[in-house]
């Protein structure tokens, strides 16, 4: 065949394809809809699942420390909306220990409680995690007010120190109790401790709330483990360790387990790796749903596109009865679904940011995190890619199966 005929057979093409799309205008319409439902699905899925790995490994990263240490396996609870377990115990003793190692710079235990909070000690409590620290330092950001003073209670292990009876409180916190800086709050491991333990709010700090996705409250360690009765072994979670600047880490982590084989010394990633590792189930799931929506929209895309195909049955037949080459169809069919696919999946990449903004604002207010379904690039283009291959992809294969059959079985 010549060129002039492939063109003028191709210009045949776009002419029926224009007109079949403009006179069902409203089939069009839906069509595009579905597409852009489609692509929706997947990008918003899968961005979710990527931000969920990223705000963990974000969370880690962003506590500034270069080894974690921990006894046993690091298990998330749900007592009190939810948090760490706390199993390394004498942790105060530990980590003076592991100081000393050549290449630390500073070791810091952290223990998570559910603890009582309220306003008023004639009033209702209710139960948040309460994070403890031996001081503020670096690794805890305050966004207003200043950050806790010490911890001069503790005094060498002999909790006879005075009380700073302070706490910060993060920005969820601060808004359901209308509480500022400066203001008071009641606080204690139990309602009886809670009601007697008046403490000021000395600041607002994201920190916590952000690493474990629920309110939190963060005082001086030895305060809490007072008020919670666990002076006695002083138990943790986890110690915190900052090297040298010149410490391989590495270096400093193989020592250190050798010295300490009692305990697991991880880097962020590896203590990452360990939180998530005992939410297998949930992992899996999650994967699960980011495959499902891959697939649906997949389904979807092709059943939506074979279905408009379909619908054509009688203009197939008619065009084919007056001489029209089976060919020429696949060409017209291919043209629509690449139409539908194309304006479909633009649509649907374009509404994808702003869709993730409106989820991502949802999820900060409903677990603290922030930015968990992410826009990457490649989710993008892959939601494109299914509207638009996949689509015509189904079209055609739709279409050839028009071709196959007698016309006047639909005349």
């Amino acid at each position: 065949m010549t060129f002039r005929g492939v063109a003028t057979r191709l210009r045949a093409a776009v002419g029926i394809t224009g007109a079949q799309l403009w006179h069902h205008r409203l089939r069009l319409g839906l069509a595009i809809v579905g597409v852009v439902l489609a692509v929706l699905s997947v990008t918003l899925l899968a961005g979710a699942g990527l931000g969920v790995i990223d705000t963990g490994t974000q969370q880690f990263e962003s506590a500034d420390r270069d080894l974690w240490v921990t006894a046993d396996e690091t298990r998330i609870t749900s007592a009190g909306g939810g948090g760490f377990e706390n199993s390394l115990l004498d942790s105060r003793t530990v980590a003076t220990e592991m100081e000393t190692h050549d290449g630390v710079s500073n070791a810091v235990p952290l223990a998570f409680e559910t603890i009582y909070i309220g306003t008023d000690p004639d009033d209702d409590f209710q139960t948040v995690i309460a994070t403890g620290v031996p001081g503020s330092g670096s690794a805890v950001s305050v966004t207003d007010g200043e950050g806790l003073t010490g911890d001069p209670h503790y005094a060498g292990g002999t909790y006879d120190g005075n009380t700073t009876d302070e706490v910060l409180i993060d920005e969820t916190t601060a808004n359901s109790l209308d509480l500022g800086v400066g203001d008071t709050i009641y606080a204690g491991g139990s309602l009886s401790a809670a009601r007697n333990g008046e403490r000021t709010v000395v600041g607002i700090s994201p920190t916590f709330e952000q690493m474990l996705g629920t309110p939190t409250v963060t005082m001086p360690l030895s305060e809490l483990h007072a008020t919670t009765g666990e002076t006695g072994f002083e138990p943790a979670t986890f110690i915190t360790l900052s090297l040298e600047d010149d410490a391989q880490v590495e270096t400093v982590q193989r020592d250190l387990q050798e010295d300490f084989p009692e305990y697991d010394i991880r880097t962020d990633q590896q203590q990452l790796e360990a939180v998530l590792g005992e939410q297998v189930l949930v992992l899996a799931g999650g994967v699960t749903i980011v495959g499902l929506a891959v697939v649906s929209g997949t389904a979807l895309t092709v059943a939506l596109l074979a279905l408009v195909v379909h619908q054509q049955r009688r203009t197939v037949a008619a065009l084919r009865a007056i001489g029209l080459s089976p060919r020429l169809l696949l060409v017209t069919v291919a043209g629509q679904g690449l139409v539908i696919g194309t304006v479909g999946g633009l649509i649907g990449v374009a509404l994808t940011p702003p869709a993730a903004s409106l989820l991502n604002h949802l999820g900060a207010a409903v677990v603290g995190f922030d930015g968990l379904v992410q826009t990457e690039p490649w989710v993008l283009a892959g939601g494109f890619s299914i509207a638009v291959g996949i689509g015509t992809l189904g079209s055609i294969v739709a279409g050839w199966r028009l071709t196959r059959r007698n016309p006047l079985e639909d005349l």
